[in-house]
């Protein structure tokens, strides 16, 4: 069965809808969450993930993303929010990466929402310019680092001419380019609704080019768009500033954030906090939390859930609702995470590789009898201990 995804006309809010499970864990992880004039039917979310299998040079989806996203939706997700889309042909990461700056893009990607959205859940996008960190190999290939134009890359850009370790120097952005990429995400923010989409999210995070203007360990700039803390926000403020006068009152707006750079001088979680509570005035609703990415070579404390903390720390700081992510693996630990008020939702990526039906099986594990079992897999329920 499918449920508990609609639009409605209420004024933008973030509430807790009544559950539609039962169980001992039904107010927590499985209890539905609305933005705005969107419910989600739980709590527990497809992070974004890049698959680097779009048609080569184009940025258009195909049946991989299909089969890729319509499975993670089947298996019970509240969102699948898609991988990073860029919002021009240069702000791709690899020459394979998805793109949603054109009618083809937008045609090949309807499908796959339309699929999603029959499943029960909400289907997102990430919207990305990748800025020093694009034109690369994907992660696969035998060559890494920049491609050569002569390869099918390009120049690339940035807040200001310093490259990322290993990568081509970029050319530092004028001006009018910093202006010219908030009208880019706000064209691919409509195209991003033309395709069906329901939710979007804005890529600040793991070094790409909004984070790049972010932290003073890759922004040097002495414009309106460097320095102060104020400034050096000033673009990630517009961008969502513009993506929610062009959506509407009624679309929920995400923002990505690496809460740190886990270096020395670098961003931090006391300047994201500040930045989510500007960037919730400007029309964001919640706040998936990440680090990293800015800067090679930093040394990070990886464990189960080390990123949740700062989920935390920026959902109480700022007073805004956030989204947990970074090795959360079980059903208890995802539970436990909503349960205790550390985030509202809580994001998944690789055990969502691992097992696509993950949230049917976490709701086995806490005791939850859902409502959306996919009709034809009924034969074949989990069971717990």
């Amino acid at each position: 069965m499918t449920a508990l995804v609609t639009q409605t006309d209420a004024a933008p809010t973030t509430s807790s809808a009544p559950s539609s499970t039962t169980g001992a864990a039904a107010a927590h992880l499985f209890d539905p969450i609305s933005l705005r004039g969107t419910t989600f039917r739980n709590r527990l979310w497809v992070a974004p993930m890049c698959q680097y299998s779009a048609d080569e040079q184009d940025g258009v989806a195909t049946d991989w993303h299909l089969v890729h996203l319509g499975s993670l939706a089947r298996g019970g997700a509240g969102a699948v929010i898609s991988e990073a889309a860029a919002v021009t042909p240069e702000g791709r990461i690899s020459p394979q990466d998805l793109g949603i700056w054109n009618d083809e893009q937008v045609a090949a990607l309807a499908p796959i929402t339309a699929f999603v959205r029959a499943q029960g859940s909400v289907p997102g996008i990430q919207l990305a310019h990748a800025g020093r960190k694009a034109s690369t190999f994907r992660p696969w290939s035998e060559t890494q680092g920049s491609v050569p134009e002569s390869e099918g890359g390009w120049p690339t850009v940035a807040p200001s001419a310093v490259a990322f370790e290993g990568y081509a120097e970029p050319r530092a952005m004028t001006h009018d380019e910093v202006v010219e990429t908030v009208e880019a995400f706000r064209v691919a923010a409509r195209r991003s609704v033309e395709a069906g989409f329901g939710l979007i999210e804005l890529h600040a995070a793991h070094g790409y080019l909004l984070h790049q203007f972010l932290s003073p360990l890759s922004n040097r700039r002495t414009d309106e768009y460097g320095g102060s803390l104020e400034n050096r926000a000033r673009l990630l403020v517009d961008v969502v500033r513009a993506v929610r006068a062009e959506v509407g009152d009624d679309l929920p707006l995400l923002v990505r954030f690496s809460a740190t750079d886990w270096a020395e001088g670098g961003w931090d979680e006391q300047e994201t906090a500040t930045v989510a509570a500007w960037s919730r005035d400007a029309g964001a609703d919640l706040f998936d939390i990440s680090t990293g990415g800015l800067v090679a070579g930093v040394t990070i404390p990886v464990g189960l859930g080390y990123q949740v903390p700062f989920a935390q720390h920026v959902r109480e700081t700022a007073e805004v609702d956030t989204g947990a992510v970074g090795l959360i693996v079980s059903a208890r630990q995802a539970e436990d995470v909503v349960a205790e008020g550390r985030a509202d939702v809580v994001l998944m990526a690789r055990e969502f590789l691992r097992d696509p039906h993950f949230p049917l099986r976490a709701a086995a594990e806490l005791g939850v009898e859902l409502d959306y079992w996919p009709a034809q897999y009924q034969r074949a329920p989990f069971r717990t201990a």
